[in-house]
């Protein structure tokens, strides 16, 4: 069992910059793919970005590609996403997710586990 909660999370102007944290609990973290998503108002959850177990595979939204860079320690039972370059349409509420698998990939059609989110605001 895995137990997700986001933070880092607030308002901030455009072209500022944000730091998610996912800090996450259980022994299996280390071993678990791991995925930033979001969904804004109206609108379907999206994929931001994914990590495989090692941070070694990453893969980027084409929205976010360049401004946003996802990352993980083992050590600390942390995954964070680095958000540059904000725009207003980033705005959402963001959620990072967890796959229970021990293969290498670094992302997933489905997720077994999911933080509660954490909202980001980018006013223009």
């Amino acid at each position: 069992q895995v137990h997700l909660v986001e933070s880092g999370g607030g308002l901030v102007q455009a072209g500022g910059s944000l730091r998610l944290s996912c800090a996450a609990s259980g022994r299996t973290f280390s071993d678990y793919p791991m995925a930033w998503f979001r969904q804004a108002p109206g609108k379907d959850r999206e994929l931001v970005s994914c990590i495989n177990w090692s941070g070694g595979s990453t893969y980027y939204a084409h929205s976010v590609k360049g401004r946003f860079t996802i990352s993980r320690d083992n050590a600390k039972n942390t995954m964070y996403l680095q958000m540059n370059s904000l725009k207003p349409e980033d705005t959402a509420v963001y959620y990072c997710a967890a796959k229970a698998t021990y293969t290498s990939a670094a992302c997933y059609t489905r997720y077994d586990y999911w933080g509660q989110g954490t909202q980001v605001t980018v006013s223009s």
